[in-house]
């Protein structure tokens, strides 16, 4: 359930805050594949399976930039801010990919509000998003997403 901020202001006194953690979603290979198709990305780390179960990781893995492009899946469960007249993705600081997601695994987003800012009309906030792994203690990719909310 997601983090409601009835309007864009309220975030101004909500740094350091704990947005929770997402629902888990399971990685299959059909979304690799999709994703593989979308970018004309067909190493066969990720689209091989008989390749894959051989090499480094054991079975294919999702790319890194699929792991970081479900963050935009993740961020409106995580925060909810109302009473605004539109929201912007602004960019993302620091992206990391400290661990491989393998086929079949399930992910979530854990959010955390790391800054915020009142910057031309608008508040900007930076959230932290660490894409974590179950059962795993590394995340597979954590990114500081900067939004603007205009209210």
């Amino acid at each position: 359930m997601s983090t409601v901020f009835s309007h864009p202001n309220e975030l101004l006194s909500a740094k350091g805050k704990d947005l929770g953690q997402t629902p888990w979603i399971e990685i299959e290979q059909s979304r690799i594949d999709l994703f593989a198709e979308a970018t004309g990305d067909h190493q066969w780390i990720h689209v091989d399976p008989e390749k894959a179960a051989k090499g480094p990781f054991g079975a294919c893995i999702a790319h890194g930039y699929l792991t970081l492009s479900l963050v935009n899946y993740f961020l409106p469960q995580l925060v909810d801010v109302q009473n605004i007249s539109m929201g912007v993705n602004y960019g993302c600081d620091k992206v990391r990919f400290p661990n491989s997601v393998p086929v079949g695994s399930r992910i979530c987003g854990h959010g955390q509000i790391v800054d915020v800012v009142e910057i031309k009309g608008a508040i900007q906030v930076t959230i932290r998003v660490s894409v974590l792994i179950e059962g795993e203690q590394r995340p597979a990719c954590v990114v500081d997403t900067i939004s603007r909310y205009y209210p």
